[in-house]
């Protein structure tokens, strides 16, 4: 059983789609992940931070999931990170209504002493600064450090995020940023630059339409499996780097041949956490839902052709 370590934020969310609103509910990308890692055998820790508003039954919820939430830290009189959003009809975009740090805002990250020696360590989405923070306080090199980023912080920090970019093994985006990153159209092309940049593997996430790994002149896809019905997009794309994350944590192998199946673990996950309102789906998924919908996937991805 391997070490996995994630940092995020672990937030409230209000969330808009074309079939319905929410008020506040648990979001973060941090919980995201560690909920979608419970689902294989790992042993995992949250660092991150939350008001003193934060409800001890969403303390519970992932404790009673056998994360270790000793670091997630509970400011006296502070106030919970909260986004609110809206999505549009296709659900491919997206308005940010508010954004509100509190105590994210002052967030210092600090790994516990028994997590410093991690297998794997996921960097959620967070300022740059405090992702290389965390790195540093690593006392043995991990096998695999997974770095997740978004277009915020290569508007309002580049430098910073392109230094955390060197120290990094994968790094997860969507196509659209991974165009602003490198100034290249052609994905391929933007994936070869990214790769000069330091991390070994990149995935490009795709939204609906799948999600590519680039490894040296290697490229895999991963498709999404078509839905009837796509609830609320938010927290799928956290909700595939933690299968993805925890997939390659339990199997301790990280070849190229395996990180295909941890892709595909991911975009499993991420089908699922899309079919209700934040993190519903998630809490209670069970082994027999996964699995056949793994079998799902490779049905939609498996063919026998004759060349000739």
């Amino acid at each position: 059983m391997g070490k996995l370590l994630i940092v995020g934020t672990v937030a409230f969310d209000a969330i808009e789609t074309p079939f319905g609103e929410t008020d506040k509910i648990l979001g973060g990308a941090a919980t995201f992940i560690s909920l979608a890692a419970t689902q294989f055998n790992v042993d995992s820790a949250i660092v991150s931070v939350v008001g003193e508003d934060f409800p001890q039954e969403y303390l519970d919820l992932l404790a009673n999931k056998n994360i270790d939430i000793s670091s997630l830290e509970v400011v006296k009189g502070g106030k919970t990170f909260f986004w609110k959003g809206k999505y549009h009809n296709d659900l491919n975009t997206r308005d940010t209504l508010v954004t509100e740090l509190n105590v994210l805002a002052d967030f210092l990250p600090v790994v516990p002493e028994n997590y410093k020696n991690s297998d794997i360590v996921m960097l959620g989405n967070l300022h740059p600064s405090v992702q290389m923070n965390v790195i540093n306080q690593m006392t043995e090199k991990p096998k695999l450090i997974v770095l997740d980023t978004m277009n915020f912080w290569m508007d309002n920090a580049l430098d910073e995020l392109i230094n955390v970019i060197k120290h990094v093994d994968v790094i997860t985006i969507n196509d659209e940023e991974a165009r602003q990153l490198t100034n290249e159209y052609s994905l391929v092309k933007a994936a070869a630059k990214i790769q000069e940049m330091g991390p070994k593997y990149v995935v490009i996430k795709k939204g609906e339409h799948g999600a590519l790994l680039f490894y040296k002149e290697n490229i895999f896809f991963a498709p999404a499996l078509p839905l009837e019905e796509v609830f609320d997009p938010t927290g799928a794309g956290d909700t595939f780097a933690g299968g993805f994350t925890g997939y390659l944590a339990q199997t301790e192998n990280i070849s190229f041949e395996n990180l295909k199946n941890a892709i595909i673990h991911g975009s499993n996950l991420a089908s699922f956490c899309v079919e209700r309102f934040g993190t519903e789906r998630m809490q209670n998924l069970d082994k027999e839902e996964i699995n056949n919908r793994l079998l799902q996937f490779k049905k939609l991805t498996q063919f026998d052709i004759e060349l000739q």
